[in-house]
C-alpha cells in the first residue's frame, strides 16, 4: 500500500468546493490512479482532516496502487506544497496497542416498503455509534480500548439516486486506542477500510504505535 499526505490551501474556492461536495473530491482523488483500461485504481481510501483550531486542512490518501500526483489537476491547484507518497506496510503483531483515527458512517441498513433495495439510516446517538464501532471491531481483528466519538455533521452526495434523491452520510470521527487480537484480519481491515461510503471519504483507519 501507499500513503499520501496533501496539505490544502483553506482560502481557495476550489478547496472549499471539495469540502462541500464529496463527489468533487472523489473525482479529484481518483484522477491520479489508473482507469479501468489500465487495470483500475484498486482500493483507494481517503479522509479530510480539518483542524479548526489551526485552520489547517490535510487530505490523507491510502491506496493499493501508487498515485501519480502530476495528474491531480483540480486538486493540484489546492496544494500548499508538492504532493508526495510513501510505501505503507506496517508490521502488525498480536496484542499490539495502537492509537487510531477513523472517520466513519455509522449506520444500519433498513428495508424500504415496496422497494427492492433498502437504505442506510445513520446512527445519531453516541451510545449507538460506539456500539456500532465495537461490533465492527469484533469483525475486524481488534478490540476498542478507549474511544471518543465526535460528530462532524451530514455529508450530502449531490448526485443522489433516482428513487431517493440526495444521499446523506452521517460523519463521525472516532479517535482513541485499540488492541490487535487477530493480525491477519486486522491487516485486511487496514487494506479495505471500515463501514460504508468508502468512496466519499469514509472508512480509512489510521494507526500509530503506542510507545512505552
Amino acid at each position: 500500500m501507499y500513503l499520501s499526505l496533501l496539505k490544502l490551501n483553506p482560502s481557495l474556492r476550489e478547496t472549499k468546493e471539495m469540502l462541500i461536495n464529496p463527489y468533487t473530491l472523489h473525482q479529484a482523488v481518483y484522477r491520479v490512479f489508473p482507469d479501468e483500461s489500465d487495470g483500475g485504481p484498486g482500493r483507494v481510501l481517503y479522509r479530510i482532516d480539518w483542524n479548526q483550531r489551526s485552520g489547517t486542512i490535510s487530505l490523507l490518501v491510502q491506496s493499493e496502487k501508487a498515485p501519480d500526483w502530476t495528474k491531480a489537476n483540480y486538486l493540484g491547484e489546492c496544494l500548499l506544497e508538492k504532493a508526495e507518497f510513501k510505501p505503507f506496510a506496517p508490521r502488525i503483531m498480536d496484542g499490539q496497542r495502537l492509537y487510531f483515527r477513523l472517520r466513519a458512517n455509522p449506520s444500519v441498513k433498513k428495508q424500504a416498503e415496496g422497494k427492492k433495495n433498502g437504505y442506510r439510516m445513520g446512527l445519531l446517538r453516541e451510545v449507538d455509534q460506539l456500539k456500532w464501532l465495537h461490533k465492527k471491531a469484533e469483525e475486524s481483528g481488534f478490540t476498542v480500548v478507549t474511544c471518543q466519538a465526535m460528530p462532524e455533521g451530514i455529508i450530502h452526495d449531490e448526485r443522489g439516486q433516482e428513487d431517493r434523491g440526495k444521499l446523506r452520510h452521517y460523519a463521525v470521527r472516532f479517535e482513541g486506542m485499540i488492541k490487535v487480537v487477530n493480525p491477519d484480519i486486522f491487516t485486511t481491515t487496514l487494506n479495505n477500510g471500515i463501514g460504508s461510503a468508502k468512496g466519499f471519504g469514509f472508512g480509512l483507519l489510521s494507526i500509530a504505535p503506542v510507545k512505552g
